[in-house]
């Protein structure tokens, strides 16, 4: 008898911060039927680390160890690991720990290889630390700037998806004044026409876009700042118009974005990390879900930090990680 062929997409999803939450909200996602019934989940992290969350959060899964991709079944009951070996036995959670950093650097290094040999379809992140992450000798702000690095690519911009609301960001994990020296009218251009390939791709024809100002009022028509709108960002919006994209701006962030997610917008552009992260955060936090735009991997990831707060106490809510792994799902090459 033929077997059909399984075209779910699998996602590797990189453990994080082995410190942080990540190990338990895996443990509990991947005990969960829905996410098994939408694509076929792969670990890369270290399988001991894994068998201790599952034991903090009550999991009965079993954790199996595979050398490649091609050898797991995703079974119910299971958790398949491409297995790194680089946490010690009874490492501390809730702890900041350069061992932790070291290994969330190798397996979202693996996790790349990976899906750029066709081995697998996606990459679902688990939350890092940053400071972790530096303490290893890694000086990234965080993912998305390490995944561009790992994948040669040179620029890609971050968009946040919560319940109705999606935001791209111009600048991200840079300082306030310098993210205001940096923005210019090509880049705030590039961003666009990011987002909005992105939504096409995902079956949003003609998406809707509100570009924010950077001052109060989105200037005011010159009241506020020094000119910013009428130098950065309007020469942008109006050079998407003449592409006969429907975008809209600049305007001022506070009402675009009640607007946004009232439903008069698809896309809101973000000119930086707050202006864009605060609004997704409070519609949102437990299913927010950040997704990297412009790599040659499709890449998704929660939407929260490793919360060393809770760690290790078996508490943490799975529900933004299921949803990046919808996400990936939907964004991952189709299997034929």
């Amino acid at each position: 008898m033929n077997v059909p062929p399984d075209t779910r997409p699998v996602i590797a999803i990189t453990m994080g911060d082995a410190s942080g939450i990540g190990p338990e909200i895996i443990m509990k996602a991947l005990a969960r039927a829905d996410v098994l019934a939408m694509c076929r989940p792969l670990v890369i992290g270290d399988a001991g680390r894994l068998r201790e969350a599952g034991a903090l959060v009550g999991s009965s899964l079993n954790v199996v160890v595979r050398e490649t991709p091609a050898e797991a079944l995703y079974a119910a009951g299971t958790a398949e690991c491409i297995d790194l070996g680089l946490i010690p036995a009874g490492h501390p959670f809730g702890t900041l720990s350069p061992v932790s950093g070291e290994a969330a650097y190798r397996y979202i290094e693996r996790a790349t290889r990976l899906v750029e040999s066709g081995a697998a379809d996606a990459i679902c992140t688990a939350p890092l630390s940053k400071e972790a992450l530096h303490s290893a000798g890694h000086k990234y702000p965080g993912h998305t700037e390490l995944l561009a690095h790992l994948t040669g690519t040179p620029e890609v911009s971050m968009m946040l998806v919560a319940p109705k609301l999606r935001v791209i960001h111009v600048t991200t994990h840079i300082g306030l004044m310098d993210a205001i020296r940096k923005i210019e009218p090509a880049l705030v251009e590039r961003v666009i026409a990011r987002g909005r390939a992105t939504l096409v791709k995902s079956g949003i024809a003609e998406p809707r876009i509100g570009v924010c100002g950077i001052n109060p009022h989105a200037g005011e028509n010159g009241l506020f700042g020094q000119g910013e709108e009428e130098e950065k960002i309007i020469p942008a919006v109006r050079a998407c118009q003449a592409k006969g994209w429907k975008v809209e701006g600049p305007l001022p962030a506070d009402t675009l974005f009640f607007r946004a997610a009232r439903g008069d917008f698809d896309l809101v552009v973000a000119m930086y990390h707050d202006q864009g992260h605060g609004p997704v955060k409070v519609m949102g936090l437990e299913a927010g879900v950040n997704i990297t735009i412009g790599l040659p991997v499709v890449r998704t990831s929660v939407d929260h930090g490793t919360a060393f707060d809770i760690a290790g106490k078996g508490i943490a809510d799975e529900g933004s990680l299921v949803e990046a792994l919808r996400q990936a799902t939907d964004l991952a090459p189709k299997r034929r």
